[in-house]
């Protein structure tokens, strides 16, 4: 056994907390690298190239890009940088965590203002988990209220407590080597980077990324492999090309694999086939190029494999050393996804209506999405699908919504567990930044919530940070009640926190719905009559039905409505000619202010042309029975 190293290589992922400046820094090293023809019109923020990643501003799948660096640090030549560019929000972890198979060190990016959050905890500890050196990069040092000593001690802090949390399950885990991390400073937008600390609020004294890209040649270690090793190539991510059908993306752990060789494709269940690969696929910027062959360390897409999923092993047929397959954290939330079952489905041609068009749907995510679970829950028209949190399931269904589907979706749950005959439930460790005059509001609205504070503090710049841990149920409907008691100013953040005994009831809506009693076109004479006793949903001229939410009750209890009724038309002329009334316009609701408003009788109706929120028992009689019967079970 002679182990070998590719000098010529790094791979590296760019881990942060969310809108700390990933992709941005991401695009000024691809600038900064000639990777692009000299005419060619390079899209801010390149790597998000899904239309929701644009629409929203935040990574939702994790993706990589090949630099090829020849800069002076390149002593023995170009050497082919491979980044991988992972989503910030703790939603998607599982593309961090199958980010993080694929690299052999970690930048590390904070916000010199904002300082290391709980996605950065918990990237990190993956980091740390994998034994990935890391490169700590301040970005943002030109914000004007940027702190940048107290970021890095925070940082440093950070390590230190991961690392002792750790050492009980991994006694080899070098402290020393955890603790002595080389700091960058950066401003990505800018594409600056220095070693040197510059000023709060200052750019770094350096104009390029040379810094950067030393700091990774030097401290990122260089794929080692064992050149008498037969072929290990672990499938890390799945994409899809018109031409050559599926593409697996492959990390090469030892071996080369090349165009035409036939392979031993290692599945999941144990059972090896001998497969030829049919087109192997190199990156380079944000293309992917025909190549002939692959070596230790490359990232490389294949073909040939028509329903290969993310973990499995190719290797060579002659000696199958399989490795091991990828693992993610247990979900949290879970909904009920299903057709549509609402009397205004199908109004449009085209539409994707069916259970098993539906089914087909959720398996093909099963297969990119490894964080995702289907639950059957024994109905032939609907499933049970059990995410990391509300956004990844709310971006599952908006992705379908586009394709052209419609869909029946239930209120978000809890995945619970039983834990020595006790229930026990997921908690989050949720991070508050807010002006300092809504801290009594904020506390407030989480012991309302279950939630326990366990640290806060003041900057001394009028801002507060508040720590809670709080049952994963007080948050579902919280950011929108949380951002009217803010005024729009707060920033809540949400981690993982594992699972907890079941915290009782908790009350997250107070105010009521508005259903309408019968099928028709709401009008804006019935409006106007109702609008001093609610807010509505529905503008006028849309079409309702029975049962369906028109709109929010100033009370605590649901009523039903006629939102059809029509002034009645006479030939008498009045004596007082019609009073001009003033309407206040509908509320306007996202998908995902959607999910957080139901309440546990109401569900969801999704429609590429309109989302709508609907009763599960639309007849307002049956509705009535089974309230009276809960309240004689309760007395």
């Amino acid at each position: 056994m002679a182990l070998a190293t590719r000098s010529d290589l790094r791979n590296v992922a760019i881990v942060a907390h969310v809108d700390h400046g990933k992709t941005t820094l991401v695009d000024a090293m691809l600038r900064q690298t000639n990777s692009f023809a000299e005419h060619a019109h390079l899209e801010e923020r390149a790597m998000d190239s899904n239309d929701l990643e644009r629409e929203k501003g935040i990574t939702i799948l994790a993706k990589n890009t090949a630099i090829s660096y020849k800069g002076k640090h390149a002593t023995d030549g170009p050497v082919t940088i491979n980044v991988i560019d992972t989503p910030g929000h703790a939603d998607f972890g599982g593309e961090v965590e199958r980010g993080l198979s694929m690299v052999d060190g970690v930048v590390l990016l904070v916000d010199a203002s904002e300082g290391p959050l709980p996605q950065t905890r918990f990237v990190l500890r993956k980091a740390l988990e994998a034994k990935l050196p890391v490169v700590l990069l301040v970005n943002k040092t030109d914000r004007p209220d940027a702190r940048i000593d107290e970021v890095v001690s925070e940082s440093q802090d950070l390590l230190l407590g991961l690392a002792s949390d750790m050492h009980d399950d991994m006694p080899d885990l070098d402290l020393d080597a955890v603790l002595d991390v080389p700091v960058v400073y950066a401003s990505g937008r800018n594409g600056a980077a220095s070693w040197n600390k510059p000023e709060n609020g200052q750019l770094p004294d350096n104009d390029d990324l040379e810094p950067l890209f030393d700091a990774i040649i030097k401290h990122i270690p260089a794929p080692t492999y064992d050149d008498e090793h037969p072929l290990q190539a672990w499938v890390t991510n799945l994409d899809s090309s018109p031409f050559l059908g599926r593409l697996a993306l492959l990390r090469v752990f030892n071996g080369t694999i090349k165009k035409g060789q036939t392979v031993a494709w290692v599945k999941h269940d144990g059972s090896v086939h001998n497969v030829r690969v049919t087109e192997l696929l190199i990156t380079k910027a944000l293309d992917r190029f025909p190549a002939e062959s692959a070596g230790p360390g490359d990232i490389v897409a294949v073909a040939g494999f028509e329903d290969i999923t993310i973990g499995e092993t190719l290797a060579d047929p002659d000696d199958v050393r399989p490795l091991p397959t990828i693992t993610v954290d247990d979900p949290a939330i879970s909904m009920t996804i299903g057709t549509n079952t609402s009397p205004l489905i199908g109004k449009v041609k085209g539409h994707k209506l069916t259970a098993r068009m539906v089914k087909d749907r959720l398996d093909r995510e099963l297969i990119g999405n490894v964080s995702i679970k289907l639950v059957d829950i024994g109905r032939p028209d609907a499933w049970e699908v059990q995410g990391r949190g509300e956004l990844a399931l709310a971006i599952l269904v908006e992705t379908m919504r586009r394709e052209g589907f419609e869909l029946t979706v239930g209120k978000p749950q809890v995945v619970t567990k039983i834990i020595d005959g006790k229930t026990h439930e997921p908690y989050e460790h949720l991070t508050i930044d807010s002006p300092e005059e809504y801290l009594g509001a904020i506390t407030q609205l989480m012991a309302a919530r279950k939630g326990r504070m366990e640290t806060m503090t003041n900057h001394g710049t009028g801002w507060v940070r508040m720590e809670f841990i709080v049952p994963s149920r007080g948050l579902i409907g919280f950011r929108t009640e949380f951002l009217t008691i803010t005024r729009g100013t707060g920033i809540a953040n949400a981690i993982a926190h594992g699972y907890e005994p079941w915290a009782g009831a908790i009350e997250t809506r107070t105010n009521g719905s508005i259903v309408a009693d019968r099928a028709g076109v709401a009008t804006p004479f019935a409006m106007t009559a109702l609008q001093e006793r609610m807010s509505f949903f529905v503008e006028p001229t849309q079409e309702v039905y029975e049962g369906m939410v028109v709109g929010e009750n100033s009370r605590a209890d649901d009523m039903d409505v006629n939102i059809t009724k029509e002034k009645q038309l006479t030939n008498m002329r009045q004596s007082t000619s019609d009073v001009f009334e003033r309407m206040t316009p509908s509320r306007k609701l996202t998908l995902e202010e959607c999910l957080e408003f139901a309440r546990e009788d109401e569900c969801v109706e999704v429609t590429p042309e309109v989302i709508r929120i609907r009763k599960v028992e639309l007849d307002a009689n049956a509705r009535a029975r089974e309230a009276s019967r809960r309240k004689k079970q309760n007395a």
